[in-house]
């Protein structure tokens, strides 16, 4: 476990400064909900919560060199528990949730704090969030419990309620890009890399930009802006098209189109232009006027169809309804 790599990451630092005056006042939070979009280094964050809370250290903490902190180097302490989606599977299991379930209500193996951190929470299914309710309601002494969900979650509210909330958001532009500059090698060239066209693809998350391939971003954003002008004119096959996109990265496709959405909500509001944002773009009803809403509806639909990628959905046939549904909102 990398639990010191959040430490390298500036929009982070107010959150765990929070977390240890927490600590420091003896108030660790039982039940946690780190609200993040990807890219956001939201698991490193909660990896960096654990090692704070088993950190054997009297000073500083997590220090990296005590003999818990060597322990969740080597993912062998035996008070860190982390569920994930499994490899193939669509939905976090009800036995993963009842393992972690029956292994924080066990007494700590090293006298200290029990954490469990669960990744991708808004995957729990109803039985499994329901198997929560206990524990959140009736947390054993010592134990924490780090659940990270997207912004847009679909936790239940008996769940969410019980958890204090953490909303890890973007960090300015002009940061974000200073950063990439200085953590990522440029390449050797006579022109230096620009981050623009990755960052904004990735909704302001740098960690989500490193991942993506600069020059890719720039052929995939020539490509669908030419896309939506066919569409809008109606001059191209929306079969097809929903076709093409999901043989070459339709997720991107996705995040791309909901990019251009909240732009040009943004500039129908005067607002000027923004990066695709992590949370809802909202309006006084008084602005919801017919060509707004449909660019709503259309984002709305675009971020579901992100939403349910990970189930077994049809997704061609979904896109297809997207773009056919569309249509009217992209040609305003």
């Amino acid at each position: 476990m990398d639990f010191l790599s959040a430490d390298s990451l500036p929009w982070l630092h107010s959150a765990q400064q929070r977390m240890r005056a927490a600590l420091a006042a003896q108030r660790l939070p039982h039940s946690l909900l780190l609200l993040s979009a990807p890219g956001l280094g939201a698991e490193q964050l909660a990896n960096w919560i654990t090692a704070l809370a088993l950190c054997d250290s009297l000073r500083e903490r997590p220090c990296g060199v005590c003999a818990s902190c060597q322990l969740l180097r080597s993912d062998s302490h035996p008070d860190s528990y982390i569920v994930r989606l499994e490899e193939d599977a669509h939905q976090i299991k009800i036995d993963q949730v009842r393992g972690l379930i029956e292994s924080l209500s066990l007494k700590s193996y090293r006298g200290g704090y029990k954490v469990g951190v669960i990744e991708g929470a808004e995957l729990l299914n109803a039985n499994g969030a329901n198997a929560f309710l206990k524990t959140l309601e009736e947390p054993t002494a010592n134990t924490v419990l780090v659940m990270i969900a997207r912004p847009t979650h679909r936790l239940p509210a008996t769940i969410a309620s019980r958890c204090l909330r953490l909303t890890l958001s973007p960090p300015p532009a002009e940061a974000a890009i200073a950063w990439l500059n200085a953590s990522i090698p440029q390449p050797k060239a006579s022109v230096p890399q620009s981050w623009d066209a990755a960052l904004a693809l990735a909704g302001g998350a740098p960690l989500l930009a490193v991942e993506l391939d600069a020059a890719g971003v720039a052929v995939l954003d020539a490509e669908m802006q030419d896309s939506l002008r066919q569409l809008a004119a109606g001059s191209v096959d929306v079969t097809l098209l929903a076709e093409r996109w999901m043989r070459s990265d339709p997720g991107l496709r996705i995040a791309w189109l909901e990019n251009w959405i909240t732009r040009r909500v943004h500039e129908w509001i005067g607002a000027g232009t923004s990066r695709q944002s992590a949370e809802p773009v909202r309006l006084p009803a008084a602005l919801l006027k017919p060509k707004i809403r449909a660019l709503f509806e259309l984002l709305d639909a675009a971020r579901e169809l992100r939403r349910l990628a990970t189930t077994g959905m049809n997704q061609q046939l979904a896109l297809e309804a997207l773009l056919l549904g569309g249509r009217a909102a992209l040609a305003t």
